[in-house]
C-alpha cells in the first residue's frame, strides 16, 4: 500500500512539473550573434501567475508580501538568488515550509517569460516574450525582488570567454549564452548554452575500480586522494579505451579538472586529464 502511495506521489510531481527550457553544455559552437549573461547559482523557479514552483513542480512557499508585486497574468522563468556564493543559504531560505523574513534577501532573476497556454507565444523572440514584463515593471514604484537579467550581445567567442573570465574573477559561477531569436523550447535546447571555467588539481590513485556494462572487465573508474586537500573521490570520465584496458598503477599522481567544489569540498564533475610527470 505504501509503495502505491509513493507511486501516486511521483505521478503527481511529474504532472505538476512545468516543461521548462534547460541548458546544454557549450561544446565549441560559434557564439557570434548570441546574447550572454551571468549564470546565477540559485534555485530555478517558475511563476505561472498564481503559484511559484520549482523546476520539478514543487510549490515554493514564498511569503505573501514577497509575491504581491509579481504579475498575475505574466509567466516568469528565472532563478531565485541573493548573492554569489550563497547557494546553500538560498536553498535554506526557500525550503522552509513556513517562510521567514529572510525572503527579503531573495531576488527573482528573470531570463524568460514563456506562455504554455497561449498559442504561438513561445515562438516569439526573447525580447518580445519579455516585453509585457518590462511594461508591467514600469508601472511599479519599486520591485526589489524582481529583476530582468541583462543580456549582452556576443561579438565572437573570444568576447564570450573574456566575459566568462570577468564573471569568474568576481566570484560568479559561469555564463549563459543563448540565441535571442530562437523560440522557447521545453527540455534541453541547443539554443541556450552554459559556459563554466574548469579548474584543475592533482590526486594520487589509491584504487582501480572495475567498470560495468561496456566497461565490464576493464577499468570503470579510479578512486584517488587529492594531494592538496586529502579529499577522496572517484573519477570515471576522461579516460580513453587504451587506458581503461591498461590503467595507471596505484600510487601514480594524475592531473584532473573539475567545475567547482561540493559542500564537503570535494570536486564536482572531476575529469581525468593526464598522468602528472614526475619532478
Amino acid at each position: 500500500m505504501r509503495f502505491l502511495f509513493w507511486i501516486l506521489i511521483s505521478f503527481l510531481i511529474i504532472a505538476n512539473a512545468q516543461n521548462l527550457m534547460l541548458l546544454k553544455e557549450f561544446n565549441g559552437e560559434d557564439l557570434s550573434g548570441f546574447v550572454m549573461s551571468e549564470k546565477y547559482d540559485g534555485v530555478r523557479a517558475f511563476w505561472n501567475g498564481e503559484i511559484l514552483k520549482s523546476r520539478n513542480g514543487k510549490i515554493i512557499n514564498a511569503p505573501k508580501w514577497w509575491l504581491e508585486n509579481l504579475p498575475k497574468d505574466i509567466a516568469l522563468d528565472g532563478e531565485l538568488w541573493s548573492n554569489r556564493g550563497e547557494f546553500q543559504k538560498i536553498l535554506s531560505i526557500i525550503s522552509n515550509k513556513i517562510p521567514t523574513k529572510d525572503w527579503k534577501e531573495i531576488k527573482f532573476m528573470i531570463f524568460d517569460s514563456p506562455n504554455f497556454d497561449k498559442a504561438h507565444w513561445n515562438t516569439k523572440p526573447l525580447n518580445e516574450r519579455l516585453a509585457p514584463l518590462k511594461s508591467y515593471l514600469a508601472t511599479l514604484k519599486s520591485h526589489p525582488n524582481i529583476q530582468i537579467i541583462e543580456q549582452i550581445r556576443v561579438e565572437n567567442n573570444e568576447a564570450a570567454f573574456a566575459f566568462l573570465e570577468q564573471i569568474i574573477n568576481n566570484g560568479g559561477e559561469g555564463i549563459v549564452v543563448r540565441d535571442a531569436n530562437a523560440p522557447y523550447e521545453s527540455g534541453r535546447s541547443s539554443n541556450i548554452l552554459k559556459l563554466k571555467k574548469m579548474k584543475d588539481s592533482e590526486c594520487k590513485i589509491i584504487s582501480i575500480n572495475e567498470g560495468k556494462g561496456r566497461f565490464k572487465g576493464i577499468m570503470g573508474s579510479i578512486t584517488c586522494k587529492d594531494i592538496f586537500t586529502n579529499k577522496t573521490f572517484k573519477i570515471g570520465s576522461g579516460f580513453d579505451m587504451n587506458m581503461r584496458k591498461n590503467p595507471p598503477k596505484i600510487g601514480v599522481i594524475i592531473t584532473y579538472r573539475f567545475q567547482n567544489l561540493t559542500n564537503d569540498n570535494k570536486p564536482r564533475f572531476p575529469v581525468f586529464m593526464r598522468i602528472t610527470p614526475k619532478d
